[in-house]
């Protein structure tokens, strides 16, 4: 196969294999969806900014999360609606590495504010009298200042060392959007470090948050269990169902699409375009609704906000 020179590669981009003829009603769906986590997590933040009974750690974490959504989305949805819409396949090898880093960006940043998240509920069961000495304004802006970071330093080398592959000729991806994993295929030359580094990338960011989420829960359960009223540990155990409810909707869907990747050479080509959609649009859907349903004073910020006469009544 003849190399190509990374800057005359083109990659195209998958739609839903084997029906391209209904891509324009296919897209229904999945732009409801784009709308969906959009809207919902525009009107999240939007009332979190404006409405100053919610300027408190929990809600400037979903202001993180939400915020992460957003940029999430909006990583993925120009490519998605040209494939839809215009049939848009096309896309450069230099577009494809900056919206895989992007993308990978923002889902390490999502696993960050997870596991901040977790701590948040940890410190305000285990710890109450300790949280608002421990959650200052200026700690919350440092931990989000520091999730940037992680990933950016995390993610930034496994970016570039794409650069040093030689793509032997242009391939098909699977995804509407670049994934690491689907460029590194595409190698004529060793890809070991690539995938090493990808894997390591994993482990060391959703990995090792995950572990760090699982021990802050297992002090959180033992720390309800010894609450004698059985109201209260009722009271406690629903203020984190948000919260695990959001946990549970990010890693399945990765853990699935890593599963995908990895073992799943001879699964149908819709498997792996499905997989990458439901990654990447379940949690920016699911966790507005989530969270507005939970969270009490959410509603009524939202009420009162969106329609001041019936919140008054």
């Amino acid at each position: 196969f003849p190399n190509i020179t990374s800057s005359s590669l083109i990659f195209l981009l998958t739609g839903v294999p084997g029906l391209e003829v209904a891509h324009a009603w296919i897209s229904i769906p999945f732009c409801s969806l784009y709308i969906m986590a959009l809207s919902g997590n525009g009107i999240i933040l939007f009332v979190i900014i404006t409405e100053s009974s919610l300027h408190e750690p929990v809600y400037y974490f979903l202001s993180m999360l939400s915020t992460t959504h957003l940029c999430l989305c909006i990583s993925a949805l120009v490519t998605m609606l040209g494939i839809f819409w215009f049939n848009a396949r096309q896309i450069s090898f230099h577009a494809c590495v900056a919206q895989t880093f992007f993308v990978q960006l923002f889902t390490v940043m999502e696993s960050s504010v997870l596991l901040a998240m977790a701590f948040d509920c940890f410190i305000a069961i285990c710890n109450p009298l300790r949280y608002t000495t421990i959650w200052t304004d200026s700690r919350i802006i440092k931990v989000w200042f520091a999730i940037l970071v992680r990933g950016t330093v995390i993610l930034l080398p496994l970016v570039l060392l794409l650069k040093r592959l030689f793509i032997c000729q242009s391939r098909v991806l699977h995804h509407s959007y670049c994934f690491h994993p689907g460029i590194i295929q595409f190698s004529c030359s060793d890809n070991k470090i690539n995938s090493v580094l990808g894997l390591t990338a994993l482990i060391v960011t959703a990995g090792v948050d995950s572990i760090f989420i699982l021990l802050s829960y297992i002090l959180i359960i033992k720390t309800v269990l010894s609450i004698a009223s059985r109201e209260e540990r009722h009271k406690a155990f629903s203020a984190c169902i948000s919260h695990i409810s959001a946990v549970a909707i990010f890693y399945i869907p990765l853990i699935s699409l890593c599963f995908v990747h990895r073992f799943g050479k001879i699964a149908p080509p819709y498997v792996h375009t499905l997989m990458a959609n439901v990654y990447l649009l379940i949690p920016p859907v699911m966790n507005p609704i989530i969270y507005s349903m939970k969270t009490k004073q959410a509603i009524q910020a939202i009420q009162k906000i969106f329609f001041p006469k019936g919140s008054k009544a």
